[in-house]
């Protein structure tokens, strides 16, 4: 079993790959997520007739999340479950990730909240550090910021950018790929290109940021596959994770995820910036203020 197996939870790894799956490998992977407790309690043969695959088929699966056989998924489903069913960060939620149309709303917030915090404790639980600190590092020091991101992942990219502008950076988000594609050869090496894509195969995004690296500037992608080509191009590459549910995958499903780790490059420039950072919000907090409504409710219904 590779490393990547063992530090990644084995649901969130299943769901990663299964679009590079084959036809026959991807109904295995849609019965495991739907029914993961299934894995321990049939055998391959009986998994694949559930499945309408072949027993060769779940052996293929597993050997495509490089685990050496089926009882290596039995080992890390069940290990996974037992991880999560003590761990009091999620309060031990046996609930599943999967929302059918007759579920009642208890249902739905307890399964979509429960996902969202484990997404969030995987997310931070393998964070790497180091990459974290370059990326913070590079965008305090960079002249200009380009944020790439298009789809569900530009309102991310929009984020970042109101969040850098914030405190003195000068960055800017593109969720056009020919406007992206001009930003992008004009940077310099003084300058940091970020790219947003939960696949990390999105053309609009890896297109942007391959140039940006060939202009010489930093370039950085957030994306929930450490194997894409976007984090393979990169200078460096943050991984977050998510757990889809009913109705939300993809994006949807990684966006706290992604929030969080442009929060904490947030603050870390911030503090790697604490001069300008400090005097950006001191001549721009009086703003929200400034357009709050006075009195209320009531105040509005009198003048109208």
């Amino acid at each position: 079993m590779t490393q990547q197996v063992r530090e990644e939870d084995p649901v969130q790894l299943i769901e990663r790959v299964r679009p590079a799956l084959s036809p026959s490998l991807r109904k295995v992977a849609d019965l495991v997520l739907a029914e993961p407790d299934l894995v321990e309690e049939c055998s391959a043969a009986e998994l694949a007739r559930r499945a309408g695959s072949s027993q060769a088929a779940v052996t293929r699966f597993c050997q495509a999340l490089g685990l050496d056989g089926y009882q290596g998924l039995v080992l890390e489903l069940a290990r996974e479950r037992g991880r999560r069913d003590g761990d009091s960060f999620l309060g031990g939620s046996p609930l599943g990730n999967q929302i059918r149309q007759g579920d009642d709303l208890d249902r739905v917030v307890a399964v979509v909240s429960s996902a969202d915090i484990r997404a969030l404790h995987e997310t931070v639980r393998s964070l790497d550090h180091r990459a974290l600190e370059r990326a913070a590092q590079a965008i305090a020091c960079a002249g200009r910021i380009d944020v790439y991101g298009v789809g569900g992942s530009s309102t991310m990219a929009a984020d970042a950018e109101m969040r850098l502008f914030s405190i003195g950076c000068v960055a800017r988000s593109w969720s056009e790929v020919h406007a992206a594609t001009t930003s992008a050869a004009l940077l310099t090496d003084a300058d940091v290109a970020i790219g947003i894509s939960d696949s990390g195969s999105t053309r609009e995004v890896c297109e942007p940021l391959e140039l940006a690296g060939r202009r010489g500037a930093t370039t950085i992608a957030l994306t929930r596959d450490p194997g894409s080509p976007l984090a393979r191009q990169a200078d460096v590459s943050l991984t977050v994770t998510g757990s889809s549910t009913g109705f939300r995958d993809g994006p949807m499903a990684s966006r706290h995820s992604q929030l969080l780790i442009v929060d904490c490059l947030y603050v870390r420039v911030a503090q790697l910036t604490h001069g300008r950072a400090t005097a950006a919000r001191r001549l721009t907090k009086h703003i929200p203020l400034d357009h709050v409504v006075q009195g209320g409710r009531g105040a509005r219904r009198r003048s109208s």
